[in-house]
């Protein structure tokens, strides 16, 4: 029985009679009543190429840990995190280290045979299942008390305009990658539409839908059939703007986009900061309670010239340990994306949760992960999960270390914490065991 949203509910639903009512409607004893289920968030945030080990993962377990160079941006929620060291990736079959990372990290299940070529390895295609953020997301939306405009936001960072299985990580479902949105104009569209063309295409709209109403009237039983699915697609246009008109007018401010925004290598920083502020912004208004956020892409060559580093990030990935310069700059790379989780991080505990119960971030888990455990071997052991965030009921501010336990274990546990207890995720196999333990 769901928890019912008021004390008024709860004495109907026990056959109270309204002339009783004024009598118990404020008894004390019923106070729990008068509360509601919280919000529950989940953000998957992707960084590519692998990390360094060393100057990556806490040597301590338990409460008492530090943050080695890369994770110093999140010292500030280090008591809101949690450092979770070895599980693996054990999906295997076709497709090199890097398609199978990025294709199976969030679908723990194996990539289709394919066309796509990655380094010596057996060509292959996109993932054979959904990925854990769509999951939760379609359940989520059966619920009216859990439903959201969007249900998922997808967005990215300087990702590449080409599809193969290195660009995508969310999957609607076997054969279905989603791409993500990594220009902040299109997404400020996308949450809040352009007015003047919106009421254009509206008037557009409604006489589109007079028209195929005057056709269908004269035409015959497939020709008709035809016509209403035209329809159909007319009306779920008007849902759209309908919707992106009452965006535009929410009791929240819509936030102001920067002109002129290029999408180019130099500008990932400022794009980056745009696209989180605009997740924010979507959560303030309720638009989706799942995202996922990808900074390039696996393989990913950025070169972050604000670092002082001239060189492209997967080649300095594959450079060998004992090069001291690149693993400096290789250091910087992923400690720079590391400063992006905690600017998200640090937005979110600034916005209180409308309607009160703390902090966006009190009600949001950030979870950032990788491809690969290390860039220069491919390795798929060890791969990197920081949790930030209180949204799943998880106990935060501890490094736990797991051995090599499957990933999989993981996703079913992001399920669990959302009262959607999934039996497996993605390949059975490595589901045996059931969820990952030791997180709450």
């Amino acid at each position: 029985m769901p928890l019912p949203r008021t004390r008024r509910e709860f004495i109907r639903d026990l056959g109270i009679s309204a002339a009783a009512m004024p009598f118990v409607l404020n008894l004390p004893s019923l106070a729990f009543a008068n509360q509601t289920k919280r919000k529950q968030r989940i953000v998957f945030i992707f960084s590519p190429n692998g990390i360094v080990p060393k100057s990556f993962w806490p040597d301590e377990q338990g409460a008492k840990f530090t943050l080695k160079e890369i994770l110093k941006p999140l010292e500030p929620f280090k008591n809101k995190m949690l450092s979770l060291h070895g599980l693996s990736d054990k999906i295997r079959g076709d497709g090199d280290g890097h398609m199978r990372g990025i294709g199976c990290l969030l679908t723990g299940i194996e990539l289709f045979p394919g066309n796509i070529q990655g380094g010596s390895d057996t060509p292959a295609g996109w993932a054979k299942g959904i990925s854990i953020d769509q999951e939760i997301k379609n359940f989520l939306q059966k619920d009216a008390a859990t439903k959201t405009r969007f249900g998922s936001l997808e967005l990215g960072v300087m990702v590449p305009d080409r599809a193969d299985t290195w660009t995508r990580w969310s999957y609607a479902g076997a054969n279905k990658p989603l791409a993500p949105i990594d220009d902040p104009y299109q997404l400020f569209n996308k949450l809040y539409g352009k007015a003047k063309d919106n009421e254009a295409l509206a008037s557009v709209l409604d006489d589109i839908k007079d028209d195929l109403k005057k056709v269908s009237e004269t035409v015959g039983t497939d020709d008709k059939k035809l016509l209403d699915e035209h329809a159909a697609f007319v009306r779920d246009m008007e849902k759209e703007l309908k919707e992106q008109k009452a965006a535009a007018n929410a009791g929240h401010a819509v936030p102001q986009i920067d002109p002129g925004i290029r999408q180019d290598n130099d500008n990932m920083p400022k794009i980056s900061k745009t696209q989180l502020d605009l997740l924010v912004n979507s959560f303030v208004a309720d638009f989706t309670r799942v995202a996922t956020y990808q900074i390039t892409n696996s393989v990913g060559g950025a070169r972050m010239k604000w670092l002082g580093v001239d060189e492209g990030h997967h080649a300095l990935s594959h450079e060998p340990d004992t090069n001291e310069k690149a693993q400096e700059s290789l250091v910087k790379i992923n400690k720079w994306y590391c400063a992006q989780v905690a600017y998200l991080a640090k937005r979110l505990s600034e916005t209180p949760e409308p309607g009160g119960n703390g902090s966006l971030l009190d009600n949001t888990l950030l979870v950032w992960t990788n491809e690969l455990g290390k860039g220069n071997s491919h390795t798929m052991d060890n791969i990197p999960f920081i949790l930030v965030g209180g949204g799943l009921d998880f106990k935060m501010g501890r490094s736990l270390k797991y051995g090599k336990q499957p990933h999989n274990r993981l996703l079913m546990a992001f399920a669990h914490a959302f009262s959607h207890h999934v039996k497996t995720f993605g390949n059975p196999n490595h589901c045996k065991d059931g969820a990952l333990t030791g997180l709450v």
